[in-house]
């Protein structure tokens, strides 16, 4: 047996090797998906997994084969620096996908569709923000390994280290506003300032935390529209949080009518209404004269409901009832203007006879 089919005959045992684990790779997933079939986290670990592991088995084993030819050749170094490269990188996809799954089955314990979900927001908040930490952390590191593999790399990091000192600096000035929203971030991941699905008004405009990442937060208005601020805004810039220390949301309507209004009558319906409606949470009802100028009484109806959505379509309906009502019942009290006749002062009449001196 000549040497060039000797290293034929590895490169081929090598290939089989390889190509049996990532057979048993997709066994090994196969099996964890039909576990799975009572278990939602065991089918996504599977699906999510299946091509990492096979890919990292079959490097390990495509390695471990060509390590049994022990004779020099020029294809050794540039062969395993490859499949040194492949094993970190399937690695790592491993461990991102581990994070992954390990965060949901977090986030299905902290569930938000209950009543009063302000712990399991400030859960959710948490785990999510980790999660991305721990990926970047698995990024970096499988970055930095890689280029460790990187033959003559001790010459490159000597020439880098001599300059060390310049590029720190720059560095520095460069991402002194990306880490500070990064900190930012984690700030308010462990301070409990604002939680996802938390209903705040920020510039003016009422919506709810979509999402919380480490540089930006996403907070989605009512009209559908995203405000993306940097995490920094929330640290440095005062905003109005509404569900800080309760899920329940308080909103008012306020209507103007007449003085003649029957205040008790519009209270009795007007609460009778809203403790029957389906969004209504049954915390918080109040109906007050709240101003009386002019021609106008102005009424306030304050009432409560679960979320941001909920309370807006509660309002809503409060104020198309009360419309209703004044229009159909009460029509003297729908508002009027009322407009006095100006009354013509009368001037005292001057005595002009001796008002010239002869």
């Amino acid at each position: 047996m000549n040497i060039s089919t000797s290293v034929w005959l590895t490169i081929g045992v090598a290939l089989a090797a390889a190509l049996v684990a990532a057979l048993v790779g997709e066994l090994i997933a196969l099996g964890v998906r039909r576990m799975g079939r009572k278990h939602e986290i065991l089918a996504t670990l599977a699906q999510r997994g299946r091509r990492p592991l096979a890919g990292f088995m079959a490097t390990i084993a495509a390695r471990a084969s060509l390590d049994i030819y022990t004779q020099a050749a020029d294809w050794r170094e540039p062969t395993f620096f490859v499949l040194n490269l492949l094993a970190v990188a399937f690695g790592a996809g491993l461990a991102v996908v581990a994070a992954n799954v390990v965060q949901d089955v977090l986030l299905l314990r902290y569930r938000i569709d209950v009543k009063d979900n302000r712990r399991q927001r400030q859960r959710r908040t948490q785990v999510q923000l980790v999660k991305r930490v721990v990926v970047a952390i698995i990024i970096v590191v499988a970055a930095a390994s890689m280029l460790l593999t990187i033959p003559g790399a001790e010459g490159v990091g000597t020439s880098v280290l001599a300059s060390a000192g310049l590029l720190s600096v720059v560095a520095g000035l460069a991402a002194q506003t990306s880490l500070a929203n990064v900190f930012a971030g984690l700030q308010i991941a462990f301070t409990d300032g604002i939680r996802v699905d938390d209903v705040v008004v920020v510039e003016d405009e009422w919506g709810n935390i979509e999402d919380i990442t480490l540089t930006y937060v996403v907070v989605k208005l009512w009209d559908q529209r995203r405000l993306i601020l940097p995490s920094t805004y929330f640290t440095t810039t005062p905003f109005a949080n509404w569900t800080r220390k309760s899920s329940d949301i308080i909103g008012a309507v306020e209507i103007d009518v007449d003085w003649n209004v029957p205040i008790d009558a519009i209270r009795s319906h007007a609460e009778s209404f809203v403790r029957e409606h389906p969004l209504f949470n049954g915390e918080v009802f109040v109906l007050q004269v709240t101003d009386a100028v002019d021609s106008a009484v102005r009424l306030r109806v304050l009432v409560s409901a679960n979320s941001g959505g909920e309370l807006f379509d509660l309002r809503c309906a409060v104020r198309e009832e009360l419309v209703t009502l004044l229009r159909r019942d009460h029509p003297e009290a729908l508002p009027k203007v009322r407009l006095a006749p100006t009354q013509q002062i009368q001037l005292p009449q001057q005595d002009h006879r001796n008002s010239f001196v002869k």
